[in-house]
């Protein structure tokens, strides 16, 4: 899947560059997509970092957002169910933010889980980022939990 997103040049310029997402086919991609994971949640959210890898790594499916050859966002697709998946680990770089990457990632997931039959999906958004996903059509469901002491909702949508 291929789409758009703003690189911004410096205070005043933009310019739209190509992102191209799909799912992680080498163990170089798996790597980036951990990277990314990485500077986002344990280098700025402060998650250790023995608990941002898990058992779920090993059989979820991993998307990447790429510009120019390089990984800048990431989300993992795990199947829950019979017909249920959970989205997690949805990372992009700083200077990716707010510029569609994140959207594009989490539309790809949708899709691979639809393309597989599956028709609940649920993720926990962290707190602040729960606007982003309900403006994708999740729902919050249930209260407020921590994990790796930041404040997260679970959220579902119907595929």
């Amino acid at each position: 899947m291929t789409g758009l997103a703003w690189e911004q040049e410096d205070r005043t310029n933009r310019r739209l560059v190509d992102v191209e997402v799909r799912l992680a086919e080498t163990e170089q991609e798996l790597e980036g997509a951990i990277a990314v994971r990485f500077r986002v949640f344990v280098a700025e959210q402060s998650v250790p970092p023995e608990e941002e890898l898990d058992d779920a790594d090993a059989a979820a499916a991993h998307a990447i957002a790429l510009v120019s050859g390089e990984v800048v966002g990431t989300g993992r697709l795990v199947r829950r169910g019979p017909e249920t998946v959970q989205i997690g680990r949805m990372a992009v770089d700083q200077p990716w933010r707010r510029q569609g990457v994140g959207g594009q990632i989490l539309d790809y997931l949708e899709a691979q889980a639809s393309a597989q039959g599956m028709r609940h999906c649920y993720l926990h958004a962290q707190e602040y980022v729960k606007a982003f996903y309900a403006a994708h059509g999740y729902q919050e469901h249930g209260q407020v939990f921590l994990d790796a002491g930041i404040r997260h909702i679970e959220m579902r949508k119907e595929l």
